[in-house]
């Protein structure tokens, strides 16, 4: 889908998605997030965009996209480890368990890659080789596949702090979480990465690395929360053109957040300057990304809505039941 044709569409941002007929509201740094009475949370994923713990800008169907492709992975890899998905009564809402969300986010790593400073490609490039309890081997090239994935844990920072780099020792000593719980999100993060490649591949795609997140439910079983092999929490590149584009120390052809990190970083130093507002033409290019993105992995059409919709105003309109405590 090219920006011509999501001209037409630029208005239709959610920007936020506060609903003051719901209770327990939380504002996430992409989502709003209500509790309910009886122990299930509403999460409307709104156009906001994410990178360098802050917001950058709104991205027209940005949340519609992150929520659908999360619906394709999440029954996808349902086998695998238990999902806080109860219904989805809107494109852009999902409605789940509500969990005590464990304190490390657990991320995977595929290949030698990243540009936030707790990625493993900008430790390396420091100069450090032991990174997260592994050990990098000297004379890898940017963007290598490594012998196999890692786990490169990090802390859940909040609105506007850092993440910062863990290790499965920092982790047990810390009692961030018992070694059951390590065990149990480790196997279940190597298990959906590698589900994850595995589908990817079969769509021309390569799955470089994700993020994860997961809590516990009131019987204290893990579950796998959040969303899972999304554009913003994945790295996803074309698989045919990596290998040439790798030989030639280019980076590879991708279509995930990095579209919008990388115009950022050659502007600025994010972690310390203030952001340039992000062009509208950008802005556009970027919705074209995402839904490109939706399209390649999940196998399906990108159905635009009406022009004249509003996206708050549906999205009330679907949660009506829910609004009136009726479900």
């Amino acid at each position: 889908m090219d920006t011509a044709t999501l001209a037409p569409h630029a208005h239709q941002v959610l920007r936020e998605a506060t609903l003051p007929e719901l209770p327990g509201h939380y504002r996430g740094k992409v989502r709003d997030n209500y509790d309910l009475p009886d122990g299930r949370r509403i999460l409307i994923s709104s156009d906001r965009i994410s990178a360098f713990d802050r917001a950058l800008a709104a991205i027209p169907f940005k949340g519609r996209v992150l929520t659908q492709t999360a619906r394709y992975w999440f029954q996808a890899t349902a086998d695998l480890c238990p999902n806080h998905v109860l219904a989805y009564p809107d494109p852009n809402v999902v409605v789940g368990r509500r969990l005590d969300i464990l304190p490390v986010e657990i991320v995977v790593r595929g290949y030698l890659a990243g540009t936030t400073a707790t990625s493993i490609l900008t430790r390396y490039r420091a100069g450090e080789r032991e990174m997260y309890g592994h050990r990098l081997a000297d004379g890898l090239r940017p963007n290598e596949r490594l012998p196999q994935a890692i786990i490169t844990p990090t802390t859940k920072a909040a609105d506007g702090a850092h993440d910062e780099p863990l290790t499965e020792t920092a982790i047990l000593e810390g009692g961030l979480l018992t070694p059951e719980q390590w065990r149990t999100v480790s196997e279940a993060a190597l298990a959906l990465f590698a589900r994850g490649q595995e589908l990817s591949a079969a769509r021309g795609l390569i799955l470089a690395d994700t993020k994860y997140e997961f809590g516990t439910d009131a019987e204290g079983r893990v579950v796998l929360a959040d969303e899972i092999h999304t554009p913003d929490s994945s790295r996803y590149w074309f698989a045919a053109s990596y290998p040439e584009r790798f030989a030639a120390g280019a980076n590879p052809e991708s279509f995930d957040k990095d579209f919008v990190r990388n115009w950022v970083v050659a502007r600025c130093d994010p972690y310390r300057d203030p952001v340039p507002e992000i062009p509208a033409d950008v802005v556009l290019e970027t919705a074209a990304v995402y839904i490109r993105a939706f399209e390649t992995i999940t196998g399906e059409t990108f159905a635009l809505p009406d022009p004249a919709e509003d996206p708050l105003e549906r999205i009330r309109r679907n949660l009506s039941a829910y609004l009136a405590g009726g479900r």
